[in-house]
């Protein structure tokens, strides 16, 4: 478990209990473009559920021992797709967790098919003006590294939001605290439970 993740506690709120209870033994794995908030919605959303919060992005440089920039620039996007794979892979079978995934995990088939073995993929779904207002704040985007940055950006979006469409639950990113929007993730989440009535255990 990644320093950051906080042991398991008790939800905050009856709604938080209702969806960890639903939830069972599997985990809420957060997909969607940099910059949507996977990672500070997730954090939040993990507390709330009183869950462990692991960041994909931050075990994966962890175990490289170097940057997701350093491993991009000295060996490539295809080498780093196959160590996020695999970093994906162990971790989803330290469930029940909030994970959050870089952006490009989730358009992976093999880390398609192994997240909905093991979890429910919350897309959080951002516009185009939002994330290039938050993308922009971080020279460590090795894929942005471009002239055009917007234009790399509405190729991704024309890339990979149909593939995101394929999550359990998709949660319109909005420009509110990191609170209310993990509050958004829980009752997107409660009613996904509802209508699915999963099997707690698996």
């Amino acid at each position: 478990m990644h320093a950051d993740s906080p042991p398991a506690s008790e939800p905050r709120s009856p709604l938080a209990a209702q969806v960890r209870e639903a939830l069972g033994r599997r985990n809420i794995v957060m997909v969607g473009l940099m910059g949507c908030g996977k990672t500070s919605v997730g954090r939040r959303t993990a507390l709330q559920l009183g869950l462990p919060f692991v960041d994909a992005d931050e075990a994966i440089e962890q175990a490289a021992g170097r940057t997701i920039k350093e491993i991009f620039d000295e060996h490539g996007e295809a080498y780093f797709r196959d160590g996020e794979r695999r970093v994906i892979a162990r971790l989803l079978r330290s469930a029940p967790q909030v994970l959050a995934t870089g952006g490009g995990a989730y358009i992976n088939a093999e880390t398609r098919a192994a997240i909905a073995d093991c979890g429910v993929a919350v897309w959080l779904k951002a516009e185009l003006p939002m994330l290039m207002r938050r993308v922009l704040k971080r020279s460590n985007r090795p894929l942005l590294q471009a002239a055009d940055p917007e234009a790399v950006m509405r190729g991704f979006m024309t890339a990979r939001y149909p593939i995101y469409e394929k999550a359990h639950v998709t949660v319109e990113s909005q420009d509110i605290t990191h609170d209310a929007m993990a509050a958004k993730v829980i009752e997107s989440l409660h009613e996904y439970f509802s209508h699915n009535a999963p099997d707690a255990q698996s």
